[in-house]
């Protein structure tokens, strides 16, 4: 189910202004939208993601909230996704419910998508591959992991992390299911055209959708 351009929101506290780059970035053909949001307390959190959880089931596209299992089951999100420090799958299980999706960062290392899979995660992600302006400061992740966890893993894989239109190609010919963006989709002038980008190298590859 996770497959193509995975939009993660920006921080934002102008909801009105988050739904608009949404609604462009769906228009576009975002299937998946990742609601993250780390200047947001949780009532402003709640109503984003509640807002978002609407306009994405409108536009059939898959729903995931950053961080917060119990924001993802109050809004009746269809995922939550795990960093390193956002608590276990098991526990992240039991809030969201047995067929909401679990997607873990797992960085640059095969071994914990392993264990993430193992534990009952849905879809894994790696990255930074390219230097990020959202996290200048993330480990380097190399292409050839992309194809490694395709070997072994049962599951979609994501990748992340300072992509963009020029650079998106090298990733899914590496194996990546679905490219996680948030500057090159949400910062740029036609939030719908970026989009439109995106969506046009998945649908002239022949590994999209697998």
């Amino acid at each position: 189910m996770i497959s193509g351009l995975y939009g993660v929101t920006p921080d934002s506290d102008d909801t009105a202004r988050l739904m608009q780059q949404v609604t462009a970035a769906l228009a576009g053909g975002t299937r998946v939208i990742q609601y993250r949001c780390k200047v947001a307390d949780r009532q402003q959190r709640l109503e984003q993601a509640d807002a978002l959880a609407r306009l994405c089931r409108a536009h059939r596209a898959l729903f995931i909230v950053n961080d917060h299992a119990d924001v993802a089951a109050e809004v009746g999100a269809d995922g939550v996704h795990l960093g390193a420090d956002d608590g276990d799958i098991a526990t992240a299980r039991d809030r969201v419910g047995r067929h909401a999706l679990i997607g873990v960062s797992c960085y640059n290392r095969l071994e914990l998508a392993r264990d993430a899979v193992a534990a009952g995660a849905d879809y894994v992600a790696f990255g930074s591959f390219f230097a990020s302006r959202v996290k200048p400061g993330a480990v380097h992740a190399p292409l050839t992991l992309l194809g490694a966890a395709k070997a072994e893993l049962r599951v979609p894989v994501v990748a992340i992390g300072g992509i963009t239109p020029a650079n998106a190609q090298s990733l899914i010919d590496a194996g990546a299911d679905a490219l996680a963006v948030i500057s090159a989709l949400f910062a740029a002038p036609d939030v719908a055209r970026a989009a439109r980008q995106f969506c046009t190298l998945f649908a002239t590859t022949d590994h999209a959708g697998a």
